[in-house]
């Protein structure tokens, strides 16, 4: 190596060759670097024409085992790791006859793209770890003062620009963030595999179901990349970002369908808060199988409905609260026709912040077209659900399974005199999917397959139920209807009979709840009393 910085002596071993021939060959012609190169990747710029010392002749020393041992070698890491500025270390590098090596360029084996595949096995896992590449990178890295490390193809046209720019040599900022990203890169490698193998044992013990939560590890790690910069957080005065989940974290904590990562077709860019209420929404309306439709404000369901499609769901929905749905996210389950556009932009005039859908017609977009400042999302489909979910507190985070109890009414239980009729059952179990969406002490009432009244986030209950049943009341007048044949939901178990009293007075007939307190029969003889049927789950569904 001459002056600081200048690459006479380059290593190549890229799994992706995305452009790899192109910078090789510029490092050769442009400035007469000897490239050294390994397996696959020296026969690809072999056949490009470029001159390539193999790395078992540099080594002197042939690959073996399969390629698991090729560049784990002193004049590898020796090569790498000197101190150009040491005397002690130069000498000992020409005693045994090591050569320096300026510029690292390595891209590691596709591990998290192996273990994506639904059908890998163990084996083929394990074949995909990276050691020699990690390796090189970390060594060359640590001697960011004297060697250039490479581990991204997008940085390949930045480093022959300044190689011209300053007679074959890189600056020492622009070695030290290669080598920052390099760690970046190492760390998010080493948690992938950390993360798939935790849960790969987690599944191997027979007591856990693959489908059902499972233990979460006692240490685990996570890669977050920005997305954007937001303008703003909550507030004006507050800096905010968007960050996605590392493939090592993705699998594991997102759902395939995930909010981050949605396509944007349309509208201004989301804001912290339409982050925070678009994920609620598409949460909350993922709930169903039947076509549904959540209007969502300020993290509740101001408005929900299942129906035979989702225009109608919409109107249904939009019906509960037309004040609450000014402003608000609106979530589908489906894929949104012109018809349901149209309700919410010329029927209605809603304006809307969030439109979130796994797809569009072509007709419904172009009609979106005409609000420009909409966003419009596109998820691609609305399977699944996450499987962590993780809030930071401070000095930590917490992490829990999400909420996804795969509950079976068949199960549950009627400890009332009265049982609920086959319509109010239908309402009951429409009632508690969204309830678990609303903020606690969360009471629901239902009627007809749509949330028309809730009383979210009050501090006792009582107060929740009032406010759900006055809301109730409001939107069957709203709608000509009678104010009767309600259903109510609560995300956890009533403490008093006072919860029954309240909700009986406004026309509940059947109630759904979690049960379980010491003065359930409390609840039981109010039930009673007002000839309500009520159904225990056994679950309850807090959401704080």
């Amino acid at each position: 190596m001459g002056s600081e910085g200048r690459i006479e002596r380059a290593l190549i071993s890229v799994t992706d060759k995305t452009g790899i021939v192109e910078f090789a060959h510029a490092l050769v012609e442009n400035f007469g670097v000897e490239v050294i190169s390994t397996g696959g990747t020296a026969k690809v710029l072999e056949e490009a024409g470029i001159s390539v010392t193999p790395i078992e002749e540099f080594t002197g020393f042939p690959e073996m085992m399969d390629g698991r041992v090729k560049t784990l070698h002193p004049k590898v890491h020796g090569g790498l790791l000197a101190r150009r500025d040491s005397k002690k270390h130069m000498a000992e590098a020409e005693e045994h006859g090591i050569k320096m090596i300026d510029l690292v360029c390595v891209n590691l084996y596709e591990f998290e793209k192996t273990v994506a595949q639904p059908d890998v096995t163990f084996e083929d896992a394990i074949e995909h770890i990276d050691i020699g590449g990690p390796s090189m990178l970390r060594s060359a890295a640590k001697n960011n003062d004297s060697v250039t490390v490479v581990c991204d193809p997008a940085d390949y046209d930045a480093i022959l620009e300044e190689m011209h720019v300053h007679g074959g040599a890189t600056t020492k900022n622009t070695r030290r963030r290669l080598a920052a990203k390099v760690y970046t890169r190492t760390a998010a490698y080493d948690t992938a595999i950390s993360m798939w193998l935790n849960t790969y044992l987690e599944l191997q013990d027979e007591a856990i179901d693959p489908d059902d939560p499972f233990d979460i590890p006692s240490v685990f790690g996570m890669q977050l990349t920005k997305v954007q910069d937001l303008r703003y957080g909550e507030n004006p005065h507050q800096t905010a970002a968007v960050f996605r989940f590392g493939s090592d974290f993705e699998q594991l904590g997102s759902s395939p369908n995930p909010l981050v990562g949605a396509e944007q077709i349309q509208g201004k860019e989301l804001s912290y808060n339409n982050f925070l209420d678009a994920d609620a929404a598409w949460n909350a309306v993922r709930e169903f199988d039947e076509p549904a439709v959540v209007i969502l404000k300020h993290q509740n369901p101001c408005g929900s409905a299942v129906a035979d499609d989702v225009t109608t769901a919409y109107d249904r929905a939009f019906a509960c609260d037309p004040k609450s749905a000014f402003g608000g996210i609106i979530a589908v389950n489906r894929e949104v026709p012109l018809s349901l556009v149209e309700h919410f932009a010329d029927v209605n005039k809603q304006f809307v912040e969030v439109l979130i859908a796994p797809s569009y017609t072509p007709e419904a977009l172009e009609r979106l077209s005409r609000r420009q400042n909409l966003r419009v999302l596109a998820t691609g489909g609305a399977e699944g659900h996450a499987k962590l979910e993780l809030r930071s507190v401070d000095g930590g985070m917490l992490v829990q399974c999400v909420d996804t109890v795969d509950e079976d009414p068949s199960e549950f239980t009627c400890p009332t005199s009265r049982k609920p009729t086959d319509q109010e059952m239908r309402d009951l179990l429409f009632a508690w999917n969204v309830v678990k969406t609303v903020k606690s002490n969360a009471i629901l009432v239902a009627k007809d397959q749509a949330g028309i009244g809730m009383g979210p986030g009050q501090p006792n209950r009582v107060d929740s139920a009032l406010l759900a049943c006055e809301r109730a009341e409001d939107a069957c007048e709203r709608m000509g209807v009678e104010p009767t044949g309600f259903v109510a939901a609560s995300d956890a178990f009533f403490p008093f009979r006072d919860n029954v009293d309240v909700l009986a007075e406004h026309g509940v007939t059947a109630i759904i709840q979690p049960g379980g307190s010491v003065r359930d029969d409390e609840s039981i003889k109010a039930c009673d009393d007002h000839d309500i049927a009520m159904i225990f789950t056994g679950t309850r569904h807090f959401r704080h």
